[in-house]
């Protein structure tokens, strides 16, 4: 068990994981919901959202479809990516810009190593517990 699993009202592994497993079954909606939870959750420098814009999106200002999604914490490295409709997960392990291991795993597999390693960045980082806090809250 984990300090926040102990702590009352601290989210626990399983309640991280339910929240980034929401609405998992429609990908496009999955990202978008996502990106906005962790966007609002976690600081810039952890998330990085790529989007592909149209020239439409480009001339109306809409910031186009999302593509892919970065989470950045320690030396973990977890993307989700959207490849013609279908998600593409990766979990890697990255030390000083070089990436060691990469591995593609299931969505629900993706959500539950995101949710470890959110888990234990918050362990050591008071700022990533208050975000871990309000990622669960917010779903």
């Amino acid at each position: 068990m984990t300090e926040l699993d102990n702590s009352p009202g601290g989210p626990s592994l399983d309640m991280v994981t339910a929240a980034l497993r929401a609405d998992s079954a429609d990908v496009t909606l999955y990202t978008r919901v996502l990106t906005k939870s962790l966007g609002e959750a976690l600081p810039a420098e952890w998330v990085t959202v790529e989007s592909d814009r149209s020239m439409s999106d480009r001339m109306h200002g809409r910031p186009g479809q999302v593509s892919k999604i970065t989470v950045r914490l320690g030396d973990r490295v977890m993307t989700l990516g959207i490849q013609r409709g279908a998600p593409v997960a990766e979990v890697c392990t990255q030390v000083r810009g070089v990436v060691l291991s990469r591995q593609q795993v299931p969505l629900g597999v993706w959500a539950e190593e995101l949710a470890k390693a959110l888990l234990a960045h918050a362990e050591q980082n008071a700022e990533a517990a208050r975000a871990l806090r309000r990622l669960v809250a917010g779903s």
